[in-house]
């Protein structure tokens, strides 16, 4: 028997949500709010498997039609046995390359060459970030970019100058767009990456077309073009996989770091994961980095990391050893340097 809180907590759950995102899991979460059978179904899942999101890319990874509620409802009911198998074990593991193109100027203030270990890396996509094509823009081009050639214009709409970087061999198959507030610091040449590896509970492997499917659902229905990008990313990551090992953020950590070679500066990476450490264990996974002696880059939500200066609640900072460098929108196509 499901308890009545349980219940009432779901739904709860699932209104937030509605009133937090779009298009059709708006629809989906308003629906279960209001559909008390629903959201007692629901809550039979532990509370993990419950989240709406990662319950939403369950139900369209097993078959579910991107339809309005009542027939999505339909087929979750008469599927439902279907459904919760397919819940178990799974997490949230949303991989967004396009980070990278808030990661890459705070690689361009490190010694190299470096070696890339992320914690919480789901498939690794933000491993490569020299391998990816970076196009930043903002109203005028100052001293600090050094193009060597004369500033593009995006179009006769846009006339905001683009700054461009890509990797030796040319153009990449994701290039990466964002504006920048600030006088954030574009490096003129790549990272030089010697090593990258990950940490993740549950590492999704770039040739399992498995794994790709499961990273296709976990972007919302409407957004193409990120999961486009991401299928993108896993091939350029599938020429070259990386090293990722299944573990706990912590106690892998000191194994793994000893694995980089000698002679590079250990850059270990958090990408919006921790927001799934428990509080207590945030501040024991911090004391874990720095036992290591690698310098660590984080984006992450604001007050997640001990980073001054502070930064707004509802932002994104890029933080490197304890010093803020930039807010960030949530997928990082916005950068305001601090």
């Amino acid at each position: 028997m499901v308890e009545p809180d349980a219940i009432a907590e779901t739904a709860a759950w699932y209104r937030r949500v509605a009133g937090e995102v779009d298009g059709l899991y708006a629809d989906w979460a308003g629906g279960v709010a209001a559909d008390a059978g629903l959201a007692e179904l629901i809550a039979t899942l532990p509370r993990l498997q419950r989240q709406p999101q990662l319950f939403f890319a369950v139900t369209r990874l097993v078959g579910a039609p991107e339809l309005a509620f009542p027939e999505w409802r339909e087929w979750v009911l008469t599927h439902w046995s279907l459904v919760a198998s397919a819940s178990v074990g799974r997490t949230t593991q949303t991989n967004e390359p396009a980070r990278c193109a808030a990661l890459l100027p705070a690689l361009g203030l490190l010694d190299g060459p470096l070696a890339l270990l992320e914690v919480g890396a789901s498939a690794g996509l933000c491993l490569y970030p020299d391998r990816y094509s970076y196009r930043y823009s903002q109203p005028a081009i100052p001293a600090w970019i050094g193009a060597s050639r004369p500033p593009q214009r995006r179009n006769s709409v846009d006339p905001r100058a683009v700054a461009r970087l890509d990797p030796a061999d040319g153009v990449a198959a994701v290039v990466l767009e964002a504006t920048v507030d600030g006088g954030m610091p574009v490096p003129k040449r790549m990272p030089d990456i010697r090593w990258r590896a990950g940490i993740d509970l549950a590492p999704l492997d770039v040739t399992s077309q498995a794994d790709l499917a499961w990273l296709d659902v976990l972007v919302p229905p409407e957004e193409s073009e990120r999961r486009d990008r991401a299928r993108a990313a896993a091939a350029i990551a599938a020429s070259d996989p990386p090293q990722l090992v299944a573990g706990d953020a912590i106690d892998a950590l000191p194994g793994l770091a000893d694995q980089a070679p000698a002679d590079a500066t250990l850059v270990v990476l958090t990408v919006g994961t921790l927001v799934y450490l428990p509080f207590a264990k945030r501040q024991r996974f911090a004391d874990a980095v720095h036992a290591t002696g690698a310098r660590w880059l984080s984006l992450e939500r604001a007050g997640l990391v001990a980073l001054a200066p502070a930064a707004p609640s509802d932002s994104f900072v890029l933080g490197l050893d304890g010093t803020a460098l930039a807010t960030v929108s949530p997928h990082g196509d916005h950068i305001t340097w601090l």
